[in-house]
This record gives C-alpha cells, structure tokens and sequence, in this order.
C-alpha cells in the first residue's frame, strides 16, 4: 500500500535542516523547519501550506525570505509556527523590506504566525495589501501539544531545551484508506475525483456509518459505510517525527522517547560522535549514539539522522554506525 506521507530530507546530513513533507494524493505539503531551501523547486515550493521552525538560530530559519519572495503576489494563505519570540521574529525579517509597491498585487498574500509557548499560543495575521504591518489583532489560544487538526491527519508539537526553547515536530496520519481500484471497477465505478471526497467523508466521521449517500460517478450513490466495505482497506495511519537541536540532559530525553513513541519515520539530529560528548553538552546537541538511543527507546520502526558538525567531513558514516548500533541495542519491538 502506497504511503500518504513521503518525508524527505531537502539537504545533506551536513547542510541546514528541514524536513519535507509532500502528500501523495494532493498537491500539497508541509515543511518542518526552514533552514536553507535552495535544493527544493519553486513548484515544490509552492505546495507548501504550513511551516513548522524548531526554533531561528540561522541554519533553521535562513529560508524565509525564500519563501516569502515565491509566495509574494499569489493569493495564498501560508502558516508559519515556531516557539517563543517567533512574532517578534518574522516582524523582525518583513520589517527589513520596503513594501510600497504591494498595491500593484492582483492576488493577496496572507501570513498567519503562531508563536507556541507553554502557557498558550499566541498568533497574529500579516497581510501583504498592509505592506505586513501587524495591523491584525494578537490573539490568544490554550497549547495542548497538538497545533494542528484536519480530517486526515494532525501535528503535535512538543517544547524542549536548546538553551532556549525549540520545538519538536510529529505528523499522525488518523487511519490510512487505500481504495481497492479493481474493486471499484468491478462496481461500474469511475476512478476520478469522487473518491478523494469519499476518503474525507470517511476521515470526517473515524468510524464509515452514516445514513447520507455518496455520488461514486456514473449517477450512482452508495452508502458511505456499504460503499467502504467493497473498496477500502483501512489500516493504521503514518507517524512521523522530526526533532533536532536539543540537548542530552534534564528532560529532554524521556520527552522525546513518549513524543516519538512508535514513529515510522523519526527524524534526528545527531550533531557529534560520542567520543565528543562533552562538545555536544556544551553546544547542547545531541551525539550519534544518543540519537540512537532515544530511536530505539521510542520502538521507531525508522529513523534516520541528520544535521552533523562539519567537523566530521568526510567521516558521515562514523555517526551512522554509532547511531545504528545504539539503535539496535535499546530497541523496544513494535508490537504486531
């Protein structure tokens, strides 16, 4: 069964972080941090509906303006998060640009940003026909961990120490729904668009019963419950989860161990070899061998490790060693 999420890494294990996240059945995707984004493609670009940034040291953050000049002149919404300090950071980067050709724009551009602390969530709109001045009211929301909630999926976000905050970031897929295409042929159904409506209907309500129908092409209409037992396998949705920039002490770990609890897909950062413990405590980073500790403690079925000091150039698979042996021996089995 083909997967809804493909993450990918947009740089090499020793180039700025962030994580890509396109959907397989919509042309759209998600961007988890936004360090240097060169290596993704305008079109790509694009598809982007929300960013999440772990924190903006510059190797994390350096890819706004980027953004921002692709967007600029489309009429799009863009959601940008990040932790505490973060309004004042992207006010900080538009200020640093004259705006007073803005008006000549068709299509209007809207930021929406979200600045997630522990004691709530605060977030302001930023409208590129206001030259993005923080025209709109600040508003304020209670932090349950969870930033995100659409019918198909949701992401959680959880506040750790970098000497400042930084924010880990998991995408839940609520069930995974593969469509059965013979199934649907052998019905004398068309495979189109009525499908993706059909999937939302069945993401909408967890469980497929319901006394509404669902027009499947050809003027034909099923019951949506009926309708999912002929053509929908439904299994357990995608996990992924992307932390970096966190240091090996204090709560951290045990954090991070329930955060990515039972991932497919984790993502960490492995900045130094354990053999420089000492540096990555002072630069308060993790080594190889402490990410692949908390992957095999958090029974991650995947993992995959990023964002190395240069110091390390030339010697990449060093740390993949270190971090897979760790791994394996703190795995906790995934159950059946």
């Amino acid at each position: 069964m083909r997967p809804s999420f493909y993450p990918r890494l947009v740089n090499g294990p020793f180039e700025d972080p962030g994580l890509f996240i396109p959907f397989q059945f919509e042309n759209r995707a998600v961007l988890f941090d936004l360090g240097e984004i060169g290596a993704l493609s305008p079109r790509d670009i694009l598809k982007i509906s929300h960013v999440f940034v772990s924190h903006t040291h510059m190797d994390h953050f350096i890819g706004f303006d980027r953004l921002l000049r692709l967007f600029l002149g489309r009429g799009k919404s863009l959601f940008l998060y990040g932790p505490e300090g973060f309004l004042k950071n992207i006010e900080g980067k538009l200020a640093g640009y004259s705006w007073n050709l803005v008006e000549n724009y068709d299509k209007r551009f809207l930021l929406k940003v979200f600045e997630v602390r522990s004691e709530g969530v605060l977030s302001r709109s930023y409208a590129c026909a206001d030259r993005f001045s923080p025209a709109f009211p600040l508003e304020r929301t209670s932090f349950n961990n969870r930033v995100l909630r659409e019918p198909a999926f949701e992401i959680s976000v959880e506040i750790l120490d970098h000497g400042i905050p930084c924010l880990g970031f998991s995408l839940k897929e609520q069930f995974h729904i593969n469509i059965k295409k013979d199934a649907v042929i052998a019905l004398g159904l068309e495979i189109g668009p009525w499908l993706q409506e059909f999937k939302k209907m069945l993401y909408r309500q967890s469980v497929p019963e319901t006394e509404t129908v669902i027009s499947a092409g050809n003027g034909v209409k099923f019951d949506p419950a009926d309708l999912a037992d002929k053509i929908a396998v439904i299994t357990p949705g995608q996990k992924i989860t992307y932390i970096t920039d966190v240091a090996y002490d204090g709560t951290n770990p045990e954090n991070i161990i329930q955060f990515a609890e039972r991932s497919d897909c984790l993502f960490l950062e492995a900045a130094f070899l354990e053999k420089d413990r000492d540096i990555a405590a002072r630069k308060r980073h993790l080594t190889a061998r402490q990410a692949g500790e908390i992957a095999g403690k958090s029974g991650a079925g995947m993992f995959q490790i990023f964002h190395f000091s240069p110091r390390y150039a030339g010697m990449g698979d060093l740390l993949y060693r270190e971090a897979r042996q760790a791994y394996l021996e703190n795995l906790t089995p995934r159950p059946a």
